[in-house]
């Protein structure tokens, strides 16, 4: 009988196709999900957004506030193509989400052993702060498309050849000029510009590059981002929101306290659209044990690169903590660290045991399952059944009635249905009943007793309280 080798069995030659495949059909199938069922509706960030997508024409391209400006122009795409619906409006942050989840995956290859890539990328693309971001109809997803593809495309240039090198360097300059439009962008480009700085490797790569074609894409960067220049020029709080720079002085204490539920919170109960925290204890640790080794090793450009950042990012967070978002690239590789440090420690201990280096993984492989499991059983169930989430998102749009010709809002509402009547409509939105109509539809919030008018019809959602949604109104006959 020959000798049993495990690398000539198929499985093993191509087990990282096959976790890689694994995680992009995975992927597909959990955004699609998540896209149409969960939360399946709308947070009020994501109406005031589909407001401003929808607000933006030729006409006045260049008098419209630029902030997140690609972003609202897939959404309005979105919308013109598809309608106003939760999905349609979703769909956006669905397709960026999935483009930056495999740059997420590319990334951490670049960076780390395929094992370890695997990995990191199925625990950090199924926790819920992903899943979260991937579905909400909001440009918060930019944050980390910037931040994950920017520094994936840095990493490239150095080592790709002649040829492939001008055309990775045209996408860097693309890329960063357009991620200018997103809050807090900058901060990446001058993350690599830091970690340039610092590190004689990267300052020595740097220098072998085309001062010609650098001053180049200097130049398509400031003419792709003109419109925001002239927007900055007409409004310096816009500058200021752009840098992360509030326009008075937060209450740090109480950004502090919302920082520790935000990452820390495993006791206290979610107030918001947010299921806190947003990592598992279990990642948490891992992504604890990834700052000490990147500290540890912080010689490497990839420690430069993960230090500058969070330096970087730390102040900004606590000044805002709206833009957390941003934070979730660093996690990510520092929980990737830790997994490499802990099965590299492993190996350690028994450098020339075939089995007991085999065993290794068999906890690890039980870890990686109950991280991602846990995650995505807290994300579909925190968000179908917490009494202080669910409630945050709107089903009003998945409920409105069909064939509506009148319909009757409040205030407040007007802008949203506005959209919704322009795509899907027509029919007239107004804050009161018309003189000569007879039958309308009113919200929850524009209901009330109307003399002359009968309650014929209620829709009503599955929320324990302000279930009534949309009242049908009849004019009585005299």
């Amino acid at each position: 009988m020959g000798k049993f080798n495990i690398s000539d069995l198929f499985v093993y030659r191509s087990r990282y196709a096959i976790g890689y495949s694994l995680i992009a059909i995975g992927l597909i199938v959990v955004l699609i999900f998540i896209g149409l069922y969960l939360p399946g509706g709308l947070s009020a960030r994501e109406i005031e957004s589909v407001i401003h997508s929808a607000s933006i024409t030729v006409s006045d391209f260049w008098s419209v506030n630029a902030v997140n400006l690609p972003y609202c122009l897939v959404q309005h795409a979105s919308l013109a193509l598809f309608g106003a619906s939760v999905f349609s409006i979703k769909l956006p942050s669905l397709i960026i989400a999935f483009f930056s989840a495999l740059g997420l995956v590319l990334l951490l290859r670049k960076w780390f052993k395929p094992r370890i890539a695997v990995l990191a990328s199925f625990i950090a693309l199924t926790t819920g702060q992903f899943l979260f971001w991937a579905q909400n109809g909001t440009p918060d997803v930019m944050f980390l498309f910037w931040s994950v593809w920017i520094l994936l495309i840095a990493s490239l240039i150095p080592t790709a050849n002649l040829k492939n090198r001008k055309y990775l360097k045209l996408i860097f300059f693309i890329l960063a000029a357009f991620s200018l439009y997103t809050p807090l962008s900058i901060y990446i480009l001058l993350v690599i510009i830091g970690a340039i700085a610092l590190h004689p490797h990267l300052r020595y790569t740097v220098k072998q590059l085309s001062t010609l074609k650098l001053a180049v894409g200097a130049v398509a960067l400031i003419l792709i981002t003109l419109p925001l220049i002239l927007t900055a020029i007409r409004n310096p709080a816009v500058g200021l929101g752009l840098l992360g720079i509030p326009t008075k002085m937060p209450n740090l204490g109480a950004n502090l306290a919302t920082l520790g539920d935000l990452y820390f919170g495993f006791t206290n109960i979610s107030r918001s659209t947010y299921i806190t925290p947003f990592f598992e204890l279990g990642s948490l640790l891992l992504v604890i044990l990834g700052a000490y080794y990147v500290i540890k090793t912080r010689v490497t450009a990839k420690s430069y690169v993960v230090i500058i950042f969070s330096l970087i990012m730390i102040p900004v967070v606590i000044l805002i903590p709206g833009y957390i978002a941003i934070t979730f690239l660093p996690l990510s590789i520092l929980l990737a660290s830790g997994l490499n440090g802990l099965l590299n420690h492993w190996y350690g201990l028994f450098p020339r045991n075939p089995y007991a280096r085999i065993g290794g993984l068999v906890p690890l492989i039980i870890l990686v399952f109950i991280l991602v499991s846990s995650g995505m059983n807290r994300y579909v169930y925190g968000y179908t059944y917490d009494p202080n989430v669910a409630p945050n998102f709107s089903k009003d749009l998945k409920l409105m009635p069909s064939g509506v010709k009148n319909i009757v809002v409040s205030p407040n509402e007007v802008d949203f249905y506005k959209v919704v009547a322009e795509y899907n409509g027509p029919f007239d939105v107004s804050t009161t009943p018309g003189i000569s109509v007879d039958v309308f539809w009113a919200t929850h919030e524009a209901s009330r007793s109307l003399g002359g008018f009968r309650i014929e019809k209620i829709i009503t959602s599955s929320l324990k309280n302000d279930s009534d949604r949309f009242y049908l109104y009849k004019k009585t006959a005299r």
